[in-house]
């Protein structure tokens, strides 16, 4: 197999996997202050996502198209 595709495969699900360790592993001891400030960046995050990957290659089939 291509070592660059179990890399892009493997890269998000191991970042994914230490972020929910961390939420379950801290969700006893976290205030409520801090989980609204982990709410607020993964929602952040999540309404980034479709800017920065979404509407470029649709401006620019946009720009080609005329």
């Amino acid at each position: 197999m291509d070592w660059i595709m179990w890399g892009g495969i493997l890269l998000p699900f191991i970042g994914t996997s230490f972020g929910a360790a961390g939420v379950y592993f801290l969700k006893k001891s976290a205030e409520r202050k801090r989980g609204e400030i982990l709410a607020g960046f993964s929602s952040g995050i999540m309404a980034a996502a479709p800017v920065w990957s979404l509407l470029p290659p649709a401006t620019e089939r946009t720009r080609q198209s005329g």
